[in-house]
C-alpha cells in the first residue's frame, strides 16, 4: 500500500559550488561518511550527491515533516544495493516518523542530466 511520495530536484552546478567551498562544511553536514565514500572523487561526483540530496528532500517531504521535527539530512541515508540501485535508510527521528506512518519500505527513483538531478520515493505501508 503506497502511504506517501515526495519529489525533489537539486541544481548541480549549485551543489559544484556548495563542494568548492573551503569554509563550507556541506558534506558533513549532508552525507554521512559512506554516502560520500560512494559519491568517489571523478567528475560526475557532484551530480552523485546532487541526486542523493534531492533523495534526502524528497524523503522529508515523504514523511510530512521538511526540515523539521529533527528531521535533517543525516537521519536519511541514501545507499546502493549490491544491484546498483538506491535505497534508504532511515535514522532517528526520521525512522521514528516513518514508522508513525506506517512506512516499512521506499521505492527509490533517482536520476541526473545535464544540470539537475531529481528524485522520486514512495514510502510503502503493509
Amino acid at each position: 500500500m503506497i502511504i506517501s511520495h515526495g519529489v525533489d530536484l537539486v541544481d548541480i552546478p549549485s551543489t559544484t559550488r556548495l563542494l568548492s567551498d573551503p569554509d563550507n562544511n556541506f558534506l558533513t553536514r549532508c552525507f554521512t561518511y559512506q554516502e560520500q565514500q560512494a559519491a568517489g572523487h571523478g567528475t560526475d561526483r557532484a551530480a552523485k550527491l546532487s541526486g542523493r540530496l534531492a533523495t534526502k528532500e524528497a524523503v522529508m517531504k515523504a514523511l510530512g515533516t521538511g526540515f523539521s521535527q529533527g528531521v535533517g539530512f543525516l537521519s536519511i541515508e541514501v545507499v546502493n544495493l549490491p544491484s546498483g540501485a538506491p535505497s534508504i535508510v532511515l535514522h532517528g527521528e526520521a525512522q521514528r516518523k516513518a514508522d508513525i506512518l506506517g512506512i516499512v519500505s521506499w521505492l527509490v527513483s533517482t536520476s541526473h542530466e545535464g544540470t539537475m538531478a531529481i528524485a522520486s520515493v514512495i514510502g510503502i505501508g503493509n
